[in-house]
């Protein structure tokens, strides 16, 4: 069986080695971006004068035939194929003759696969901060149509006090904000080429990094080979980037499960973004919600499980590092699905006034207010603080509703009543970045234009 390192051994590789040491399963789906290394690498090679320009040609035209052959499977796969960048050059040589056994002049499969690893994490952390703006657009629309809707905001899982729903909505829009902010950022230090810097040590041979560099796109070239062929900062950094996106799934899918069984009943789920029970007939299940939890748990472990496996690494490049691409792979696919699932869910369901009234219009959820009238006429707040929780406590206690209470009471009395009217509660929340209309409605429009800033941004990107 011949390698692309047969020449040093005296007999083939055993087939548990083979086996073991695969990752053409999982890599495959890097071909693109291995072709496009390959493609840059070959026009160096060319302005090198290591190539002849009808070389070069032939190389390319192969090159553009395996792409055809992968994209649309056709490619016979051999058993010494241990990765896609053996199957691409292998086929180039089989193809192109003597000019694609060229191919690989001056270049070590150390600074190619970190090479085709950073083009794939480029652009996936670009789509990734892409699906987080369309869920940011899908939020704003939801609140922007949500008016005047208020439900109970929550501390400790307990209703604190009455919120609009829009509030609620866009709170988790800037969080997606902040996670693309993360993304980007890591895609910045993303944006460096390895290409040149050859197993550790770089090359004799006259190449120029820096014109491969922008010939695929990169803002910036490595300064030190040894750490461009080891360095995985940028997979750890995106998985970070990325599971932190989970996470902020996840904390939208808890609350619509809680949303959506009967105790809340805030809102209900779209059938299409809905499941069944093969045995109970009357169920609707959240199932986009609660994978979004499960999956976050997966995110953090492949995270957890890459920092483990860099932790202890001497440079330059080891095998170790074929373990970065699966929970990197993973987690962009986990994570853009998830984001399309959760939007098309987030965007169907159906709000229920009603019970979220009635849960934010309960009198114990304006104990504040009550606290907050107190202190504009004059008592210092942890007095008020005090006297307003004693009149909660008697109000569950005894046999006088909180309303009666307050009535009664000669630091209260009929003045303070205003404050338990339907909905007044969130009309009192004025500061800003609060939870009442004024604020709200001002909130809303630093919203779309935090929305407007990362689409130019990624515009830009694409441009």
């Amino acid at each position: 069986m011949t390698t692309l390192w047969h020449g040093r051994f005296a007999g083939g590789p055993a087939e548990a080695l083979l086996s073991y040491t695969v990752s053409l399963p999982f890599d495959r789906q890097l071909f693109r971006h291995d072709i496009a290394g390959c493609r840059a690498h070959a026009r160096g090679l060319v302005r090198a004068g290591l190539l002849s320009v009808d070389e070069g040609t032939a190389v390319a035209e192969a090159l553009d035939e395996v792409e055809v052959e992968l994209a649309e499977d056709r490619l016979d796969l051999l058993p010494s194929d241990e990765d896609i960048h053996t199957v691409i050059e292998r086929r180039v040589t089989e193809l192109a003759g003597d000019a694609g056994a060229k191919l690989h002049t001056g270049r070590s499969r150390n600074d190619q696969v970190a090479t085709t690893f950073r083009l794939f994490v480029k652009e996936a952390l670009s789509d990734v901060a892409a699906g987080c703006l369309a869920l940011m657009g899908t939020l704003d629309q939801r609140a922007r149509a949500a008016g005047s809707i208020y439900l109970p905001g929550y501390t400790h899982l307990q209703r604190a006090q009455p919120v609009l729903l829009a509030h609620h909505l866009l709170a988790h829009g800037w969080a997606l904000g902040r996670d693309v902010d993360r993304l980007l950022d890591a895609r910045r230090r993303t944006d460096v080429s390895p290409l040149g810097a050859g197993a550790l040590a770089g090359s004799s041979l006259p190449l120029d990094p820096e014109s491969t560099a922008a010939d695929l796109g990169f803002a910036a070239t490595f300064d030190n080979s040894l750490d461009a062929v080891s360095d995985r900062d940028f997979a750890a950094e995106a998985l970070f980037a990325l599971t932190l996106v989970g996470v902020h799934l996840s904390r939208i899918g808890e609350e619509v499960v809680l949303w959506s069984t009967e105790e809340f009943g805030f809102c209900r789920l779209d059938d299409a973004y809905a499941t069944g029970s093969s045995m109970l007939p009357q169920k609707r299940n959240p199932d986009i919600a609660e994978l979004a939890r499960g999956k976050a748990g997966r995110l953090i472990g492949n995270l957890a499980g890459l920092l483990a496996t860099l932790k202890g690494l001497p440079l330059a490049y080891n095998r170790d590092l074929q373990e970065d691409k699966e929970p990197v792979l993973d987690a962009v696919h986990q994570v853009a699905t998830g984001l399309v699932a959760m939007d098309g869910m987030m965007a169907t369901l159906q709000w229920r006034p009603d019970r979220m009234a009635a849960a934010a219009d309960a009198p114990e959820a304006v104990a504040t207010d009550l606290a907050e009238h107190l202190v504009r006429n004059g008592m210092p707040f942890r007095s008020a603080h005090a006297l307003v929780g004693d009149l909660v406590r008697q109000s569950l206690d005894g046999d006088r509703s909180l309303i009666a209470l307050v009535a009664d009471h000669p630091d209260l009395g009929a003045d303070a009543l205003g404050v338990f009217e339907p909905g007044e509660s969130v009309n009192r929340r004025t500061t800003r970045g609060g939870g009442g209309p004024a604020a709200v409605a001002q909130q809303l429009v630093r919203f779309a234009a935090r929305r407007a800033e990362i689409d130019q941004q990624l515009s830009a990107l694409r441009s």
